[in-house]
């Protein structure tokens, strides 16, 4: 037996069979090119192919880990239209008169290079993102995907893996990730974490060659991994697989059963999710109702706008599939971090802070009136909410209700029947909204707090910075008395108020959030049944 350390990244324990999955061979030839300005449209086209695929990754993402882990993507799109890769790639091109794919391999040492000059952590870190979308352009000219075929009972072995390699690779057969790079904060341990899929980073040595094949056992939990372990090892991984698997089953129990605290509260129980794809596992875990779903998900990936047919379709068919309970349905929330194609927006200095959500929908009405109408159709066919992210003040919402008081108008007078009890309520995700929650709450039905941007605009730190994790933290103060004055002014107009960021799914602090008024959690449906444990177990 061979043991290896490195750094737990997601805990469990697994044995299974080692695959080695070595790092993509990007070498490209290069070669010249007669017609320049042909070989920079067909460069273009790639690019805008690969957009396409980025934004099917960050779905497929929210579907199997969550909206946070899926932003990787977002940035992967938002890197790609900032102009500093394609740029280059259009020099080189142009200049020398060379290949794409040479172009591309050549902008991305430029770029990498820039950001190793940097000497900062973070930009650093970006590399990999560069070299993740740089393999992305030239799987999108090459037409050459590289399938990776899996066997049951895997347990990668990697020098890295990148965030698209991580989604792509097929979970069912999976067991364990172990790679030799990479640290606890990577986005692909991030991913391993939200999957449940236990990972060790950092594994010096485990790229040897005989490796492939052999039996493994691996304790990310002793951040260990054993080479062809003894039965002693064997045993005590297995001992430790059914406790993990009894808590599992002790979890499943409580399928089925109401989410009521221990003073007889009853917390409304709902899921968040990404499209339709996603209802099965919903259902499957027994969450009450659909307490986000992110809309966006039908714009991006596209090069037009989705008309009124093809949402009111979606729309329906989650509504007819969740039988009667709630379904909160969030409009679109593009800008920031999710970019899409369709809707062509300008490059921003800062997008976070900009351009987004409801401040295109109130700019632009025909896009808003076209979901509205989309979401009104539908509502006859189930339980519907809507709500509208990223309000900062009250004529937003009034601006607001007078597009859907008319978008109702014009249904009936079309003589399209609409369910006259539709619920409008509004995100709570700026310390504006929080701040002035009492002069909102009589104006809405319910608030619903997200906590992702909340907490990221309340202590002006990007989630996405690694450098500055220590600054982002859930339970700053300040974020918890925006969060308790949000659902004492809620309860004030006799309105209930739902979390649906990730702070939901964190079930150390779910006694926190019942305590504080919290009427509605809404998670990730693999969070479900342990955040039903916590509320159960709270006072």
């Amino acid at each position: 037996m061979k043991i290896l350390q490195g750094t737990g990244a997601s805990q469990g324990v697994a044995l299974g069979r080692i695959k080695i999955i070595k790092s993509k061979n990007t070498n490209v030839t290069k070669h010249t090119i007669e017609n320049v300005a042909s070989e920079i449209a067909r460069f273009n086209s790639a690019v805008e192919k690969t957009k396409e695929t980025l934004g099917v990754l960050y779905e497929k993402t929210v579907r199997e880990a969550s909206e946070a882990e899926a932003e990787i993507f977002s940035i992967h799109i938002m890197m790609l239209e900032d102009g500093s890769l394609t740029d280059c790639c259009e020099s080189i091109i142009y200049e020398q008169s060379v290949n794409a794919e040479y172009a591309v391999s050549e902008a991305a040492k430029v770029v990498c290079a820039m950001l190793v000059d940097t000497n900062d952590d973070y930009m650093m870190a970006r590399t990999a993102d560069v070299e993740d979308i740089k393999n992305g352009i030239l799987t999108s000219l090459t037409g050459e995907n590289e399938d990776v075929i899996l066997d049951e009972n895997t347990i990668i072995f990697a020098h890295d893996l990148t965030p698209s390699q991580t989604i792509n690779l097929d979970k069912s057969k999976i067991l364990a990730f172990v790679t030799e790079k990479g640290s606890k904060n990577s986005h692909t341990a991030i991913l391993a974490r939200s999957m449940k899929i236990p990972s060790i980073v950092g594994v010096t040595g485990c790229m040897r060659a005989e490796f492939d094949g052999l039996e493994c056992g691996v304790d990310a939990e002793e951040a260990a991994v054993f080479i062809q372990p003894d039965e002693k090892t064997k045993s005590k991984i297995l001992v430790r697989g059914e406790v993990q698997k009894s808590r599992e089953e002790k979890l499943r129990t409580l399928k089925g059963k109401k989410s009521i605290t221990k003073s007889g509260k009853e917390i409304k129980l709902y899921a968040n999710i990404g499209g339709e794809d996603d209802l099965d596992k919903v259902i499957e875990n027994d969450a009450e109702g659909i307490g986000l779903f992110r809309s966006e998900f039908l714009y991006l990936g596209r090069t037009e706008l989705p008309d009124e047919e093809t949402q009111f379709c979606a729309y329906k068919k989650v509504l007819e599939k969740m039988q009667g309970k709630e379904t909160v349905i969030r409009t679109m929330d593009i800008g920031a971090d999710k970019q899409a194609a369709c809707l062509e927006l300008e490059q921003e200095e800062n997008p976070a802070l900009g351009y987004r959500a409801i401040r295109i929908c109130l700019e632009d009405n025909d896009i808003f009136k076209t979901q509205l109408r989309a979401l009104y159709r539908a509502s006859v066919f189930g339980n519907l909410s809507i709500m509208f992210p990223m309000i900062t003040s009250k004529d937003e919402v009034e601006r607001v209700m007078e597009v859907a008081s008319c978008v109702r108008q014009e249904l009936k007078d079309e003589g399209i029947s609409i369910d006259e009890n539709v619920r409008l309520g509004i995100m709570i995700e700026t310390p504006a909204a929080a701040l002035i929650s009492d002069e909102l709450a009589p104006l809405v039905d319910f608030f619903s707090i997200g906590t992702n941007d909340l907490i990221q605009y309340t202590l002006a730190a990007d989630r996405q910075n690694d450098k500055i994790g220590n600054i982002y933290n859930p339970r700053h103060p300040a974020v918890m008395k925006l969060i308790k004055m949000t659902c004492d002014n809620a309860h004030r107009a006799g309105i209930w108020v739902g979390v649906c960021g990730e702070l939901a799914a964190d079930t150390d602090i779910t006694q926190t959030l019942v305590a504080f008024g919290v009427d509605e959690l809404s998670v990730s449906s693999g969070y479900v049944l342990a955040v039903r444990e916590s509320i159960i177990n709270s006072n």
